[in-house]
């Protein structure tokens, strides 16, 4: 995926689709443990209402963040090159050689 405007709605896509499958997963898991009492069809609806709040904010994102992506954090700094490596000194007390 080489068109940018498609990496970042696939961006956005994939962030609602997770909010929405971990708030659906959450809610059942505290279903399951007599924390509420919610059916799979309520816990699926009630598990749109933050994933449609992450879309919104991806959205917005997409015009403010760094290209390429939904997120509002700066891009990651470009990686410092490995400092070339130091050749082998002989020890003063030994003949060059030896």
């Amino acid at each position: 995926m080489t068109n940018p405007t498609l990496r970042r709605w696939a961006d956005l896509a994939e962030r609602t689709a997770a909010t929405y499958v971990q708030a659906v997963l959450g809610l059942l898991l505290a279903t399951q443990a007599h924390m509420l009492s919610l059916g799979a069809v309520r816990a699926a609806a009630i598990a749109a209402i933050p994933a449609a709040l992450a879309a919104i904010k991806a959205a917005f994102a997409l015009g403010l963040g760094p290209g390429g992506t939904a997120s509002l954090l700066p891009a990651p700094a470009a990686p410092v090159p490995a400092a070339a490596p130091v050749p082998d000194v002989p020890a003063a007390d030994q003949p060059a050689g030896a």
